[in-house]
């Protein structure tokens, strides 16, 4: 059998709104890898914007005392009532800048991962199906299947860890300050905290509870495989435009996400707010984990979950029409 069956052809196509939807992230030049780093900086931003107050509250739910907050909405109460709006966004500097960097860096190294994987690792196994079964295939027709996806999204997830932990770091512990007045606060903003946290504890201390976040971003897996099949399924059986199916398919993956997830990051807060140097409780990511369950059993695992599910459908459902919606403009032939 000669390497005829395949048809070869040429370059695959860079898929349009008119016939893929989700693909506007895959690009198959390596001179377009740095599209997918522009327009993460355009996804981070909306994330932030949509959902950091369900994040403080969820920070807020998952380090309290039990008798502190009722539930979800009488955090909210409380935070509005004691600190008004600037306590739902309090913390909301680092992550803005952090957003757009780790928006950029991650949905950046997913479009090169998916590009990588596509070329690299699943187009050379179809041709060598094609080949061993004696069938015509046309390269420009194949896709990077969703366990592609999911593979590039994990590996994207260890990626931005590298600048997710410090953020995230800091963000944690400038959102359980629940001082109304400033002066009362351990530290004065995110570059009072980051010059504290370096001070006394280096850049170890910034990187504090990296493993965990490398660990709650395996899940990545997870978010971008069901992204990608959701949006197969809604291109095949609805007539939804391509920003309403980036929209749905973009807010249910991400909903799934935090399912798989949200333990590891129940586990990944304790450790960020853990106290560093003298007195710290957690040495290990197990620690953390063992005590969780012993203070509250399996449910201590999913507390403030409410906020962080309703957040995960908005936020990440913007982020990702906006993402998706740059691409397509960046890719539009000059």
């Amino acid at each position: 059998m000669s390497a005829d069956a395949v048809k070869d052809g040429p370059p695959p196509p860079r898929r349009t709104a008119s016939n893929d939807a989700t693909h506007e992230s895959i690009v198959t030049k390596k001179d377009g890898n740095w599209k997918g780093f522009v327009a993460g900086v355009f996804s981070g931003i909306t994330k932030l914007v949509v959902g950091h107050p369900f994040d403080t509250i969820k920070v807020r739910l998952q380090t309290s005392t039990h008798d502190q907050f009722k539930g979800p909405m009488d955090a909210l109460t409380q935070t509005l009532r004691r600190e008004g709006i600037n306590g739902i966004y309090k913390g909301a500097t680092p992550p803005l800048v952090g957003w757009m960097c780790m928006d950029s860096l991650m949905l950046g190294s997913l479009t090169l991962y998916r590009r990588l994987l596509d070329e690299h690792v699943f187009r050379p196994y179809f041709v060598k199906q094609a080949l061993s079964s004696q069938r015509k295939i046309d390269l420009g027709q194949t896709k990077l299947p969703a366990v592609g996806h999911g593979i590039a999204g994990m590996a994207a997830g260890w990626t931005v860890s590298l600048i997710a932990a410090p953020v995230e770091h800091i963000k944690a512990r400038l959102q359980v300050q629940y001082q109304a007045v400033k002066s009362q606060r351990q530290y004065a903003g995110p570059i009072d905290c980051a010059k504290k946290i370096y001070g006394g504890h280096g850049v170890r201390g910034l990187y504090h509870g990296l493993l965990a976040t490398m660990i709650f971003r395996t899940c990545f897996f997870f978010w971008w495989s069901t992204y990608d099949a959701f949006t197969r399924q809604f291109e095949k059986r609805t007539s939804m435009s391509t920003p309403a199916i980036n929209f749905w398919a973009g807010g249910l993956s991400a909903q799934i996400f935090w399912i798989f997830s949200y333990p590891s990051d129940v586990v990944k807060q304790r450790i960020m707010t853990d106290p560093l140097g003298e007195g710290r409780k957690f040495p290990r990511w197990r620690d953390a984990a063992a005590a969780i369950y012993r203070e509250s059993g399996f449910r201590g695992y999913w507390r403030g979950f409410v906020p962080c599910f309703l957040r995960a459908f908005p936020a990440n459902a913007m982020a990702l029409v906006v993402f998706e919606g740059v691409m397509r403009t960046l890719n539009q032939p000059a």
